[in-house]
């Protein structure tokens, strides 16, 4: 009996084709902004490389994805076995150099991850790697890289999650449950139907809108075919450059990562509920106010200037985040850095992301990000250039879970995590929430913000301030607000 020409000769690779949007983040690579989403873990207890495998082998690795590479191809990209998969070349032991005090080695810990967050994944290989810092202020950390090809910020940090339990006994039943992701995830649900026509819709207006870009007569044109959604492509176009400031210029080849001590998160919420406005309005007001403080001491004149960061939305529930791709639109936050007054910074960010619950911009986005995908690389480029000129930053805040989680037996102390910036954007601002903490982190171009440490140890402050000013009562006048700004000032400079 003949055998089959497969088995004759080499087993037949498994392919699958990549959807539009992932291959749109595929082709941003570029030197200046490797399109990675980099995490660091950081544990109570020392963890071994032997632990951290068994880990990956049983539970990342359940997502065949994860063995599969990206690779180009005449009809586009496809999804492709690594026939040559080596766990010991992606999940590796490192270490840092000397040893000190703890904020001496979280500084060494933030130089390692600046060095991988810099350096670009092999693109022979699945685009991934962990690299495990075994003795790390009394236990361990964990770096981890991922392309953002294969998924989005919140399907990656569910992915990673998946990875600890919610007891120190690994077992089926202490995995982090479903449950949490369920609530979390309705108030999205009920956009996901719409996502699909809205994205065809995006598809096809996109070539015009670009034209439209250079010819703003077609915008006619475009209304008659699309009504809501033409008139949100019609508004992300017509937005203007972002102002010039030290937070934009030629990128360089370098990132920078810290992140600021936790907030209490109790003390977030109830800053939110003195001033009717959520806890992401503080957070990002907060982290306005850090850059303003930053920028003002590098010199810069911020008189009535405002920046915009653009920020992933999810689109599906987040119990599916776990399942891999990219479903997430984009929205531009407005960044009041020329606002001295920090009741009146968040006032203005509670305003606009009012104003971006009610639009229809995250879908217009997604459905741009889909035309990007087969689109031609002049159209991409020309395309990522445009966008990313809009705005100075990207902004990212996920909502962890709140009990304890462990990994590997060793107790999840602390995490961050950022997301790649695209095109000439060169920061990137990340807020994740954990055990009843808030943490704050920023990765930065070397050229542009070389010391993002200037921004962190603001952020705390800057929240200190809203704090303050919340305890004291609800304002009714911008007299009163300023009054009570200045009385804060006189207090802290005393």
């Amino acid at each position: 009996m003949k055998r089959s020409a497969e088995s004759q000769g080499k087993r037949r690779l498994k392919r699958e084709p990549m959807s539009r949007v992932d291959t749109a983040w595929l082709r941003m690579e570029r030197p200046t902004n490797p399109m990675m989403i980099t995490g660091v873990l950081m544990f109570a207890e020392p963890m071994s490389l032997a632990q951290l495998k068994k880990v990956i082998q049983q539970r990342f690795l359940a997502y065949s994805r994860f063995k599969q590479k990206p690779v180009e191809g005449a009809t586009g990209a496809q999804w492709v076995e690594d026939e040559h998969f080596d766990l010991d070349w992606h999940v590796r032991l490192s270490g840092l150099p000397g040893k000190g005090s703890p904020a001496a080695e979280k500084k060494a810990l933030e130089r390692f991850a600046s060095q991988l967050a810099s350096s670009p994944l092999d693109p022979t290989k699945p685009l991934w790697q962990f690299h495990l810092v075994e003795r790390y202020q009394g236990g361990s950390a964990l770096v981890a890289r991922i392309h953002h090809c294969y998924a989005d910020g919140i399907a990656l940090v569910q992915v990673l999650l998946s990875l600890t339990d919610t007891n120190r006994d690994s077992s089926k039943a202490s995995r982090l449950d479903k449950a949490w992701l369920k609530q979390d995830g309705a108030s999205v649900a009920r956009r996901v139907g719409a996502m699909e026509r809205y994205m065809k819709l995006g598809g096809k207006a996109f070539e015009q809108g670009m034209a439209m870009y250079r010819d703003p007569t077609l915008a006619g044109l475009i209304a008659k075919e699309g009504g809501e959604i033409a008139r949100e492509l019609v508004t992300a176009l017509a937005l203007p450059d972002d102002p010039p400031s030290l937070l934009r210029g030629r990128l360089g080849v370098s990132k920078r990562v810290a992140w600021a001590e936790p907030l209490d998160l109790e003390e977030v919420k109830a800053v939110g509920r003195a001033c009717d406005c959520t806890v992401n309005d503080v957070l990002m007001a907060a982290a306005a106010g850090a850059l303003r403080g930053y920028m003002l001491e590098r010199g810069e004149n911020l008189d009535g200037m405002t920046l915009r960061a653009t920020v992933p939305v999810n689109l599906r529930p987040l119990e599916h985040a776990r399942k891999l791709g990219n479903h997430f639109g984009l929205v531009f936050l407005e960044l009041p850095v020329g606002e001295d007054n920090p009741l009146r910074r968040l006032e203005r960010v509670a305003d606009c992301m009012n104003r971006l619950k009610n639009s229809r911009q995250a879908i217009v986005a997604y459905g741009l990000l889909a035309a990007l995908g087969i689109a031609p690389p002049p159209v991409q480029e020309l395309a990522l250039e445009m966008f990313s000129r809009k705005a100075s930053a990207v902004a990212t805040n996920v909502p962890g879970p709140q009990q304890p989680l462990y990994m590997a037996g060793c107790t999840l102390r602390d995490m961050m995590f950022w997301v790649p910036q695209t095109g000439s954007i060169g920061l990137g601002l990340s807020i994740l929430s954990y055990r009843g903490q808030v943490h704050f982190g920023i990765i930065s171009d070397a050229r542009l913000i070389p010391d993002p440490e200037g921004v962190i140890r603001r952020f705390g402050a800057e929240f200190d301030k809203l704090l303050y000013l919340a305890m004291m009562g609800n304002w009714d006048s911008p007299l009163d607000a300023a009054a009570a700004a200045a009385l804060l000032e006189d207090a802290t400079a005393a």
